[in-house]
């Protein structure tokens, strides 16, 4: 059995932890942090299958540190044969937020000292690791003089799905945009529109959790290479995840913008994954939008007006969604933007709110929930 870590963004703990349950374990949480136990199979099914998470990782060790003799001793004293190779990899990166141990490269090259005598020892080994083998990439972690020291099972961040082949200038991320999804609970019964699709990432991870397709099927992970993770487990889970997935499922999802060399990306980005028959993407000014049927939902992450002349046109399309939610009052509006008067253009207040980060941005996650 692990320690698992799930690394989340601000904001989206509880959507995170609410993903692990599902794949059947117990959680506790931190800032940015979401802790379980598990065995191998849970850090492949962790991998394969949380869409909002941004790295998996193994914690190693948890213990407090106010000098390097301590950091380099009870790093030592951890079983790092339980999880390194003889010939792996094992790079340290760092952090040091408010502890006396403020020097991240000291840190580093404490902790992988601190490593290298222990494999030494515990593969008898006298002189140089060859670190030829497997890639494990630890983390040392110090907040307010506590040490967390763990390795990343991903590689590459789980943001990654591998769909996306062009984006334009400020992306979302595609586990944010999973999120967004995922607190509309939407599962594909009704129709989704997102006005404001850019390269198509919210009408993307729509479109996986409506057919149950799991986020990392078209990626590889560092862990696949590891000697603990049983040979052959990944392409077990992932015929698993083939099995349960519901391509036939009939859903309809709309995706506009005024930008055509946008829609022309997004298409391509969902033909990539599978869903170039299956979202409609159409070049569009949000003022054009209709809502053709009894209920349904929209998504969006409109401009932000937060550039010199761009007032006056994002608050028109705010306002515009509202009138559009005042004549459909069986339709729901997810929007998520820093503008802080949004909920007095659209003239109504949300029925929830959520505070959320896109990058460095503060946002607010307004939730307009349709009449029943």
């Amino acid at each position: 059995m692990y320690t698992i870590l799930a690394t989340t963004p601000m904001g989206l703990e509880s959507i995170v932890a609410k993903e692990v349950q599902a794949l059947g374990y117990e959680t506790t949480s931190e800032n940015g942090r979401v802790i379980y136990s598990g065995d191998a199979t849970a850090i492949v099914k962790s991998n394969l299958w949380l869409r909002s998470a941004d790295r998996i990782k193994l914690i190693i060790g948890r213990f407090k540190a106010t000098t390097f003799d301590q950091l380099f001793e009870l790093t030592k004293a951890l079983p790092w044969e339980d999880y390194i190779d003889d010939n792996g990899q094992f790079p340290v990166s760092g952090k040091s937020v408010k502890s006396t141990l403020y020097s991240v490269p000291d840190c580093q090259a404490i902790v992988k000292k601190a490593i290298v005598e222990r494999l030494k020892k515990a593969y008898n080994k006298a002189g140089w690791l060859t670190e030829d083998g497997a890639l494990f990439k630890v983390e040392v972690s110090i907040l307010k003089d506590e040490v967390l020291l763990t390795i990343d099972t991903s590689g590459s961040g789980l943001h990654k799905r591998g769909y996306r082949l062009a984006q334009g200038a400020a992306p979302m991320k595609e586990t944010l945009a999973a999120a967004l999804v995922q607190l509309t609970n939407w599962k594909g019964e009704t129709p989704f529109i997102d006005p404001f699709c850019g390269s198509g990432t919210i009408a993307i991870e729509a479109a996986m959790i409506a057919q149950n397709i799991a986020p990392g099927f078209n990626r590889d992970f560092a862990s696949e290479d590891w000697s603990i993770i049983p040979e052959g487990l990944y392409d077990q889970e992932r015929d698993y995840a083939e099995s349960v997935a519901d391509y036939d499922k009939d859903i309809k999802i709309f995706a506009s913008d005024i930008d055509s060399e946008m829609i022309e990306i997004a298409r391509n980005n969902a033909t990539e994954v599978g869903f170039g028959d299956v979202i409609q993407f159409k070049q569009m000014d949000v003022h054009q939008l209709q809502l053709t049927t009894e209920k349904g939902i929209i998504v969006g992450n409109p401009p932000y007006g937060e550039r010199i002349g761009e007032r006056d046109e994002v608050e028109s399309m705010y306002r515009y969604l509202g009138q559009l939610l005042n004549e459909n009052p069986k339709w729901s509006m997810y929007i998520m933007t820093s503008y802080k008067t949004f909920e007095q253009l659209i003239n109504k207040k949300a029925t929830k709110r959520r505070k959320l980060y896109n990058g460095y941005i503060e946002c607010t996650y307004f939730q307009y929930w349709g009449e029943k």
